[in-house]
């Protein structure tokens, strides 16, 4: 009778550690990190405008948007555990560099940490089989001192001076710089003009590195594309 119920339990447990296993991690895999920073003189250069955030005005810089979990077919997960919500105080040794280096520009007026908060709930949550609340920021924050596009714009003749300068021109500078190829993303002027907006990079799945693309976003930016000042 002992055997009979052992071999029971073995077979039943059997059955449901698969399923536990698919549970907790459905939600969490992904291939690739999108790295997405934004150009505040073409957040705030269209119809909509902008607002500065609560501590000033920010520096004329690219600054970051997210960290993105993605994969490689081109869809990716979203707000994958309701349970791990936004805590600022597992980050507040990162609060003077993301004030910095990952401002708000949302109407109205805020510190950044509805923005903060909506990156890592949305996104964050799904890579947390890999890197925890303070690690997410922190790799972001890393990834932009490592990549520092400005530089590798301005090195290359490309200034934030209102003037247009062609995609191809934009994009090989910055791979020159970094290493890596980048995806352009444009948005327009008041005066429909396309503009130089965002800059995505992928990084591996452990946040550790840069890669080359496995897949692009949808999206097209003309051949010719206006740099703003800020």
């Amino acid at each position: 009778m002992k055997i009979l119920l052992a071999s029971l339990c073995l077979i039943s447990l059997l059955v449901i550690l698969p399923s536990v296993f698919a549970a907790s991690s459905s939600s969490e895999d992904f291939d690739f990190f999108y790295f997405v920073q934004q150009w505040p003189g073409s957040y705030c250069d269209t119809q909509k405008t902008c607002c500065y955030p609560t501590s000033g005005k920010p520096a004329a810089d690219f600054g970051i948007h997210g960290l993105w979990p993605n994969y490689k077919d081109g869809t990716y997960p979203s707000n994958c555990d309701d349970t791990k919500p936004f805590d600022k105080s597992t980050i507040s040794d990162l609060i003077t560099s993301m004030t910095k280096s990952w401002p708000t520009l949302a109407c109205p007026s805020g510190s950044g940490d509805a923005f903060w908060e909506h990156e890592w709930e949305k996104h964050g949550t799904c890579s947390e089989s890999v890197i925890d609340q303070h690690e997410y920021f922190q790799t972001a924050l890393d990834l932009k001192q490592k990549t520092d596009l400005l530089g590798a714009l301005t090195k290359a003749g490309i200034n934030p001076d209102g003037k247009s300068y062609s995609l191809e021109s934009i994009r090989d500078s910055i791979k020159e710089s970094i290493g890596f190829t980048p995806w352009i993303e444009c948005n327009r002027d008041e005066s429909g003009n396309s503009q130089l907006y965002q800059v995505y990079l992928c990084v591996d799945r452990s946040g550790s590195g840069l890669i080359e693309c496995p897949v692009f976003p949808h999206g097209k930016c003309g051949t010719e594309i206006e740099f703003p000042s800020f």
